[in-house]
């Protein structure tokens, strides 16, 4: 199993519209991958390790994919459209990363 996380740092003066994150770009984002994507995870940071501290990223989401080749498959063909969609939630510039699950 592969995990894509897209992590949005949390930075001073960034902008990032959960609501429109949840409502809209996800569900574009499910649509587009469709029965490729297995499952989908949106974190919203709240806090840092030490208590009142800001949280390291402000929004995290984790999808889960069979392997390297179904995501790759999966978004490539929507890539310009699901990148494109990103000015119009953040301006932030999405860190992204695979990962082997493997617990």
């Amino acid at each position: 199993m592969i995990k894509v996380s897209v992590l949005y740092q949390n930075s001073e003066g960034k902008k990032f519209d959960m609501a429109y994150y949840c409502n809209k770009h996800i569900p574009m984002v499910k649509q587009k991958l469709g029965a490729a994507c297995k499952r989908v995870d949106v974190d919203q940071g709240v806090g840092g390790a030490q208590p009142g501290s800001k949280p390291a990223f402000v929004a995290m989401c984790h999808l889960l994919f069979d392997s390297v080749d179904a995501f790759q498959k999966a978004f490539a063909p929507h890539a310009d459209t699901i990148m494109g969609d990103i000015p119009n939630y953040t301006d932030i510039q999405p860190l992204i990363q695979l990962n082997e699950v493997k617990m």
